[in-house]
């Protein structure tokens, strides 16, 4: 297949667009690597975190929240246990386990999407059945899913949404993650995994998905939970750093934008999420929406968007407030009771 060039993709992959960052990471890394890891786990931490570089280059930090969190993480990586990433919608599950797998392996594309209908070949493998039926089982036959491939490469593979993946199809995994070994009776052999493979979960606490994890399924894991940004400067940095990036991949005329816009923004989310006022003095219902981090980044994008095409360049916190809305009114009769109260205090205010 011809790989399309990477400035007309409309989101390179992690190892594409940092490609530089994680070339100058790997010139200047002396210290030990695990079998088949790219990079040191303590570059993997500041090609996440962020740092310079003893030759000055500059690594953007591509995770702003506890660097502890991060150095967990890792570690369990350089282990023979696999990471749960677990925590609310828009705290950064998926875009730190694209950029962990893509320090350490050089490929963060080795994914499962988990939904209510994953089969189970997305797991173990699956058949190309014109040949399965001119030859019978054989390896030319296999069709790999993307933790055979990863067994064979010793590479870190991905699986999105975990807990919204069928109980028998999460099952497939225990074998996987404790012995490294993944049975193939028809072929009757099996599948060792190389030194280096591992695996990075994520999962939703608040939308519990399908089924929750079985005990036997979670003692394979080290759950590491990431947080909602703890302070609002925090949140505004990310936000910031995130909207101008995807201003950039989607080519958006320069708008103009304020930092206390930007604030406003994530100041309105951040009381809708918690049910108060930031000073604490007035309180009011939460919707049924999660108003994360990542939601008030897409409000934001599309505000830019309607000021470049439909407006006058100019961003305003008026304009922002139709995407706000859409955003926090999911159930149009419980949430538009929670907005219209909002609208009332912060006139008030």
């Amino acid at each position: 297949m011809t790989q399309p060039d990477a400035a007309t993709v409309l989101r390179p992959h992690a190892e594409t667009e940092f490609a530089l960052e994680l070339a100058a990471l790997a010139a200047n890394d002396t210290r030990p690597k695990p079998p088949h890891w790219l990079l040191s786990p303590w570059s993997v931490v500041t090609y996440l975190m962020g740092g310079t570089l003893a030759d000055g280059t500059v690594i953007t930090p591509k995770y702003v929240g506890p660097r502890r969190l991060i150095e967990v993480s890792v570690a369990t990586l350089a282990t023979d246990r696999a990471l749960l990433l677990l925590g609310l919608p828009g705290t950064a599950k998926t875009w730190v386990s694209e950029h962990l797998a893509a320090a350490i392996s050089g490929n963060s594309t080795l994914l499962v999407q988990g939904t209510a209908g994953t089969a189970e070949e997305a797991v173990r493998y699956g058949w190309n059945y014109a040949r399965l039926l001119a030859e019978g089982p054989s390896p030319a036959a296999l069709v790999p899913s993307p933790v055979y491939r990863a067994m064979e490469q010793g590479s870190i593979v991905r699986i999105e949404e975990l807990t919204r993946m069928p109980s028998d199809v999460q099952d497939a995994l225990i074998t996987v993650l404790s012995e490294k070994v993944l049975p193939i009776p028809e072929l009757g052999g099996e599948m060792q995994a190389l030194s280096g493979f591992n695996l990075i979960a994520t999962a939703n606490n608040r939308d519990r998905g399908v089924n929750e994890l079985s005990s036997a399924l979670r003692r394979r894991f080290n759950t590491v939970v990431l947080p909602s940004p703890a302070t609002v400067e925090e949140e505004v940095l990310i936000v910031t750093q995130r909207v101008s990036a995807m201003a950039g991949m989607l080519s958006l005329p320069a708008v103009t934008t304020s930092a206390e816009e930007i604030r406003r923004v994530v100041t309105v989310f951040r009381e809708l999420r918690s049910g108060q006022s930031e000073d604490g003095r007035i309180k009011f219902k939460t919707p049924s929406g999660t108003m994360s981090t990542a939601e008030a980044i897409s409000v934001m994008v599309q505000g830019i968007a309607m000021a470049a095409h439909l407006g006058d360049g100019t961003l305003s916190f008026d304009a922002l407030l139709g995407g706000i809305e859409s955003t926090v009114v999911k159930d149009p009769v419980h949430d538009a009771v929670v907005w219209r109260e909002y609208l009332d205090s912060l006139a008030r205010r």
